[in-house]
């Protein structure tokens, strides 16, 4: 494997897990990061222990707190800023980005004020075709990925040569698969739609109600990001694979999923607010509701789960009378716009 220079932005636990994949491949890897702490501390002692706890870190990450030294020599940058947070901070890397340098994208969730996927928005802050963006999506978990738990995930570009270049800094023989998929649409979508999903069963379960009605969630979520998969131009076999039910079913099932974590807590009668504090992280699933909920109503799709928990995250609903709502909708076929 050719050793490259990779820059990651920024230092949280899914950037630092791809780190630590990036520096196990042979590649010298630039973390960045706004908190001086956390830079000592990722340099000196060879962990960030905010978000990953004891993992330890491999010589092969070097943090830095200035963005220009991050990313103008980097051969690949990685954005994995919170959804909320990546316009900014490709608006920050811009100036100093190479001209030729691959520019992937690892983030979940829609652009909340303008409804618009990840690498629209980094196409147009970063002056770039968004044929040459990438996503790097699908289930992987940053608390298994660290400790080099076997991981397949996929990446996106509706130009197979950037795709295919990601796949080559990612990919190792031991513990991390990556697949590639032309359906950039598709793979976004999912991987941020999913999170609401996350959150219903997260609730679900909160509430008692068992494994029938997490998989009756699953099942009928994938239906929903399908729907509108599919309204938005995607290529409905994406969400059969790793970005769709893939990603779907680790993050709909695992105590690792900060939004099947917030959902719990919502269910025991937290306030919003009360489990966004506890949380301490972003909970990519809430507002990725609020612009779900607007694209199902620009598209005219059908979203019933994610109709339910706007009205539990924004309107106060009772998480028991939103499953209620659910149960109770009128009859219809299984595969009524059902885009699989």
């Amino acid at each position: 494997m050719e050793r490259k220079s990779v820059t990651v932005l920024v230092a949280g636990s899914w950037g630092t897990a791809l780190a630590r994949v990036l520096a196990d491949n042979g590649h010298a890897v630039t973390l960045w990061t706004r908190n001086e702490a956390q830079a000592k501390e990722i340099n000196e002692e060879r962990r960030n222990s905010r978000f990953l706890k004891d993992a330890e870190l491999p010589e092969g990450i070097t943090a830095v707190t200035d963005i220009e030294a991050a990313v103008s020599s980097a051969e690949a940058v990685v954005f994995v800023s919170p959804s909320s947070a990546i316009r900014d901070v490709a608006r920050a890397a811009k100036p100093h980005l190479r001209q030729d340098s691959l520019v992937i994208h690892a983030t979940k969730g829609f652009e909340t004020e303008t409804l618009k996927r990840m690498s629209i928005v980094l196409s147009e802050e970063l002056g770039r075709p968004e044929e040459e963006i990438v996503d790097l999506s699908g289930p992987s978990h940053a608390e298994e990925v660290i400790y080099r738990l076997p991981t397949t995930v996929v990446v996106s570009s509706s130009r197979l040569e950037c795709a295919e270049a990601a796949q080559d800094l990612f990919m190792n023989d031991s513990y991390f698969r990556v697949y590639t998929n032309s359906d950039i649409i598709g793979v976004e979508t999912a991987g941020a739609i999913k999170n609401i999903i996350a959150l219903g069963a997260g609730l679900s379960d909160g509430l008692g109600f068992g494994d029938n009605a997490r998989a009756a969630l699953i099942t009928r979520g994938l239906a929903e990001i399908a729907r509108l998969g599919k309204a938005m131009g995607a290529n409905p076999m994406t969400f059969s694979g790793l970005a769709g039910i893939g990603d779907l079913i680790a993050t709909c099932t695992s105590q690792h999923s900060r939004n099947w974590r917030a959902g719990s807590m919502l269910a025991q009668g937290l306030a919003l607010d009360e489990v966004l504090e506890k949380m301490g992280m972003v909970v990519e699933g809430v507002r990725t509701t609020k612009a779900a909920k607007r694209l199902s109503e620009i598209h005219s799709v059908e979203m019933p789960i994610t109709q339910q928990l706007y009205k539990v995250l924004f309107e106060g609903k009772e998480p028991s009378k939103a499953v209620g709502a659910l149960m109770g909708r009128v009859r219809t076929h299984e595969y009524e716009n059902l885009s699989l």
